[in-house]
C-alpha cells in the first residue's frame, strides 16, 4: 500500500495529527477498564445523591424545586468534566513521560488541545447519556425540558470548562509538577459563585458583582429561569458566550506563553523525573 503524504501545514495533515492525538487516548481508554468505569462513577453518584436529597425535602414539604437541582447537577457535569477531562489527558501525558516526546513529532501545541478537547467531548457525551437517562428513570427529570436553551447552555459551560483547563495546564507548565492539583480543583473555586445550586442573588453584593463575570452563573440563573416557565434569556447567554470568549483568548494567550517559557528553560525534559 502506498502512504500517502500530505504537506505538513495543510488542513488534511492537521487533521491527521489530531485524529492521531484522539485515537491514541481511545485506544488507551479502550484498554483500560478503570479509566471507562471513571467516566461514569464519580458523576453517577453525584446524581443519585443530590437526586434523594431533593426526594427528601420534597417529601418533607420543603419548598425547593427537584428539577432545579437536578438541571444544575447535571449542567455542573458538563463544566466540571470539561475542564477535568482536558487537563488530566495532559498530566497522564506527564505522568507517563510522554510530553517531550509529543512535543518532538510534528504535532503542533494547538493540535495537541484540540485532540484533548474532542477526546474529552466523547467523554463528556457519555457521561452525560448515562446521567440524563438515570435521571429520567430515578426521577422522572427530563433534562431536554430546558428546551432549545439546553444547546447554548451547554456550549457555553464547555467552552468556559476548557479555558480553566488551558489555565490549569499553564500552571503545570509553569511551576512543575507539584501544581497539579490545580488541575481537578480549579473549577470549584468557581462554584460558589456561580450560582450552581443557589440563586446568585443569595450572595453578598460584592461576590454578586463577582458572580456576574463568570458565565457559568448567568447560565445556571438561566437554567432556573427557563425550568420556571420563563422564555430563554437570550441577553444573558449572549453576555456568557463574549465572557467566553474573553477567557478563552486570555488562556490560548496564557498557555502559549508558559510553554514558550517552558522550552525555553527546558522544564518539558524534566517532567515525569
Amino acid at each position: 500500500m502506498t502512504a500517502i503524504a500530505f504537506a505538513p501545514h495543510s488542513t488534511q495533515a492537521r487533521r491527521r495529527r489530531i485524529a492521531g492525538v484522539v485515537y491514541r487516548d481511545l485506544a488507551a481508554m479502550r484498554r483500560s477498564p478503570i479509566r471507562v468505569f471513571e467516566i461514569l462513577f464519580w458523576p453517577v453518584i453525584e446524581l443519585v445523591v443530590w437526586g434523594y436529597v431533593t426526594l427528601f425535602l420534597q417529601a418533607n414539604k420543603v419548598p425547593f424545586i427537584v428539577s432545579m437541582l437536578l438541571g444544575a447537577v447535571l449542567l455542573w457535569q458538563v463544566l466540571h468534566r470539561a475542564s477535568n477531562e482536558v487537563s488530566i489527558g495532559f498530566l497522564e501525558d506527564v505522568w507517563s513521560r510522554n510530553l517531550i516526546n509529543l512535543h518532538v513529532t510534528p504535532v503542533t501545541p494547538g493540535e495537541y488541545v484540540t485532540g484533548l478537547i474532542l477526546f474529552s467531548l466523547i467523554k463528556i457525551a457519555g457521561g452525560l447519556a448515562v446521567m440524563v437517562t438515570l435521571a429520567y428513570v430515578l426521577y422522572g427529570f427530563g433534562l431536554f425540558s430546558v428546551g432549545i436553551g439546553l444547546i447554548p447552555f451547554m456550549a457555553v459551560l464547555l467552552v468556559l470548562g476548557w479555558a480553566l483547563a488551558l489555565v490549569a495546564i499553564s500552571a503545570v507548565l509553569r511551576f512543575g509538577e507539584g501544581a497539579q492539583v490545580i488541575a481537578w480543583s480549579l473549577v470549584f473555586v468557581l462554584q460558589p459563585i456561580a450560582g450552581v445550586f443557589y440563586p446568585v442573588s443569595v450572595l453578598p453584593e460584592p461576590l454578586q458583582w463577582l458572580a456576574d463575570a463568570v458565565p457559568a452563573s448567568h447560565v445556571f440563573e438561566g437554567m432556573r429561569a427557563v425550568l420556571g416557565g420563563a422564555p430563554v434569556p437570550w441577553d444573558t447567554l449572549a453576555l456568557a458566550a463574549g465572557l467566553d470568549v474573553g477567557y478563552v483568548a486570555v488562556a490560548l494567550w496564557l498557555y502559549t506563553a508558559t510553554l514558550r517559557h517552558a522550552r525555553s528553560k527546558g522544564r518539558l525534559s524534566r517532567f515525569g523525573e
